[in-house]
């Protein structure tokens, strides 16, 4: 009777235990995990567009670099998407840097013919960040 009781108990313990994954780690995995969720993925991606966006913003009014609201921003941002945050953010501004190298060697690209000749930073931001 219990070698029964024991022998059903273990084979439901065998066929109900959880199948989990192995977390992958690094920053490929987490922007990958990042971009797999699509509804976190955009809200982040919106918080990025946002953030950059003031930033240029500010720098255009002269307000203070590096100010206490700006880097409680920036540390909401990363504590909501982890490294991936500035991993993606560190893309954007490599984008940024081809794009700026490619107008001073006269190279065109498709933010010049989506812009035109007269675009400023938070157009080429809007352009290059699509969330």
């Amino acid at each position: 009777m219990f070698e029964l009781l024991f022998f059903t108990v273990l084979i439901y313990l065998f066929l109900s235990r959880s199948k989990k994954r192995k977390k992958l780690r690094g920053l490929d995995a987490e922007l990958r995990e990042l971009v797999e969720s699509s509804n976190d993925a955009t809200g982040i991606g919106l918080d990025i567009k946002r953030f950059l966006l003031s930033i240029i913003d500010d720098d255009n009014n002269d307000v203070e670099k590096f100010s206490d609201r700006q880097l409680a921003e920036a540390q909401r941002i990363l504590d909501r998407a982890g490294p991936g945050a500035f991993y993606w953010m560190t893309e954007i501004a490599a984008q940024l840097a081809f794009l700026g190298a490619a107008q001073i060697n006269g190279i065109p690209t498709n933010v010049n013919h989506e812009l035109g000749e007269s675009a400023t930073a938070a157009d080429v931001v809007r352009v290059v960040i699509r969330p």
